[in-house]
């Protein structure tokens, strides 16, 4: 996701009422470097939230591709950068479906991955935790919901 200008941001602010000012300033204030693009999220791509999910699947899709396959180490390093920039639109988006889909994703995605993660006790011990979290996530989830991720995770898991 690529932040907008400080012009935009603040032609945008300007159109909100002094209450979401406050509320959008104490949710800024947790955050350090990310501070433009969580204002881009919160003025320009919460309301769609499924546009907002697959703007970071394609690019994790893209980060993914350009992983230097020569040792797993770069492998597992390129990964682990995925997966906190992942974590970190979470963060900015607070759903729980959300951070099932993307977790979803980035399994999917690791999984698919040549060479496999087999071959690698690290790296398959990120993609085991990242399907504990799914997990998590799952739970907390409308019962609806949960029938349809779990569908998913189930699929994903057979396929080991």
């Amino acid at each position: 996701m690529k932040a907008v200008t400080i012009k935009q941001l603040k032609d945008e602010l300007s159109h909100k009422s002094a209450l979401d000012l406050k509320e959008l300033c104490l949710q800024l204030g947790r955050f350090k470097k990310e501070n433009k693009e969580l204002l881009t999220y919160l003025l320009f791509e919460c309301h769609d939230e499924e546009a907002y999910i697959q703007t970071i699947k394609e690019e994790v899709a893209l980060q993914f591709s350009e992983i230097n396959t020569n040792s797993f180490f770069y492998i597992r390093k390129s990964t682990r950068k995925i997966l906190t920039a992942i974590k970190k639109h979470i963060r900015y988006s607070k759903k729980k479906e959300t951070e099932a889909e993307l977790l979803l994703y980035f399994c999917k995605k690791l999984k698919e991955f040549k060479p496999s993660i087999s071959r690698s006790t690290r790296l398959q011990s990120i993609f085991d935790t990242q399907v504990r979290m799914i997990k998590k996530a799952i739970e907390k989830l409308h019962e609806d919901l949960q029938y349809d991720f779990q569908l998913e995770l189930d699929e994903l898991l057979d396929n080991e």
